[in-house]
């Protein structure tokens, strides 16, 4: 019985009671603020003296979808203001960098997602990147390379990265699959590159780490730990890496009790009920074996609950929407920030069945439909998330 997460893992795999009163004290529109004066250094929690600014590409994808709708525009176009990670995803989208780090005030995060690893999503088909597994030397000088330059040439602007979603969870959990196997050594290698090069003063990371319903389960937490762990001291243990994110793209509650999924039959063998439970176990198993346990927590779009049949379904959830806004007001030591990584909007993955990259988990029963291709913008889809926003805008 331990082992039944294998039959969940397939499925887990994209790359999400008694809260905290939710605030958006992070994403009203501020008065212009200065350029810092000298450079940044980023040491604890960055999200405390810092808030998130809503990147250019994500704000103008919302503006063009409000103009588009009949109904809720106004509360549309308040999400233009909330930040959200923008994920550059490929080579090309390395031109996306610069436009959004100018004119970062002092008192503003940029944020990003790094997220082009040789063979990437190795167990699902629907973000299969660019790079063939084993290109990792393309991955460290087309891509890596390419952005550190970049982040250089801007030391007195505060930057925080999610680094390669889905990839170390898939190594732990589908280390079984042959595209696994065959993507592994490039991970590893890619992900300690990746933090080795970009241990840059103003710079805070955190690796993607899945969610409780991947390694939260009982065996998986410290094989988990010990993944993070080993690409980490291969790294030299760079002192950027702040910790871990959970629920990427997600839809697992922050602190619902009981869980969502805590009456299946398995739930005896996952303590990891929530997102919250998730974090307080695996902090912990992280500091045994030697990884920074910091943790943020993605809640972009996991603002109702009880819409999937199983719990790694995963794919453009039906009824979905918008989550807690940013912020760092977790009431939880452990957890830095809530954050927006996944833009809400932008498709999971086709429902097209005849397209090469259709994954058949965006062809269950609760997965939107029709949708595009992974990352592009699904207007309907969007406008969901909008009226099912908990809290509201």
């Amino acid at each position: 019985m331990k082992g039944l997460y294998t039959a969940l893992v397939a499925s887990a795999i994209t790359g999400a009671f008694a809260a905290p009163t939710p605030t958006d004290q992070d994403v009203k529109p501020r008065a212009a603020a200065a350029a810092c004066a000298s450079a940044v250094t980023l040491t604890g929690n960055p999200f405390t003296a810092k808030s998130q600014v809503a990147n250019k590409d994500y704000s103008e994808k919302v503006k063009a979808a409000a103009a588009q709708m009949s109904t809720n525009q106004a509360a549309a176009l308040k999400v233009a203001d909330v930040p959200t990670f923008l994920w550059i995803d490929r080579i090309a989208a390395i031109e996306l960098i610069e436009p959004n780090l100018k004119d970062i005030p002092c008192d503003k995060l940029a944020a990003f997602v790094i997220y082009d690893l040789p063979g990437r999503d190795c167990a699902a088909k629907a973000s299969n990147g660019e790079l063939p597994a084993g290109d990792l030397a393309t991955y460290k000088s087309k891509y890596i390379d390419p952005i550190v330059a970049i982040f250089k040439k801007y030391p007195n602007t505060g930057i925080v990265l999610v680094i390669e979603p889905d990839s170390l969870p898939n190594l732990v959990t589908n280390k079984d699959l042959q595209t696994c196997k065959d993507s592994a050594d490039g991970y590893k290698k890619g992900v300690a590159y990746a933090f080795k090069s970009l241990n840059l003063p103003n710079i805070a990371m955190y690796v993607d780490a899945g969610h409780g319903g991947w390694l939260g389960w009982n065996d998986n937490l410290k094989p988990g730990a010990q993944m993070l762990a080993s690409v980490y001291k291969d790294a030299g243990s760079p002192k950027q890496v702040r910790g871990f994110a959970t629920n990427v793209a997600g839809w697992n509650s922050w602190d619902l009790s009981p869980g969502e999924f805590s009456k299946k039959t398995d739930a005896q063998w996952n303590k990891a009920q929530n997102e919250k439970q998730y974090v307080d176990l695996f902090s912990p198993a992280l500091k045994t074996a030697g990884f920074p346990a910091q943790a943020i927590v993605d809640t972009g779009r996991n603002g109702v609950t009880g819409l999937r049949e199983e719990w790694g379904n995963w794919c453009n959830v039906k009824g979905a929407g918008f989550g807690r806004r940013p912020t760092s007001s977790t009431s939880h030591t452990l957890t830095d920030a809530f954050v927006w990584v996944k833009p809400g909007g932008e498709s999971d993955g086709t429902s097209d069945e005849s397209a090469d990259r259709y994954d058949s988990f965006c062809g269950k029963t609760e997965s939107f439909k029709p949708a595009p291709e992974a990352g592009q913008w699904n207007q309907q889809y969007f406008e969901e998330l909008v009226a099912n926003a908990n809290p509201k805008f």
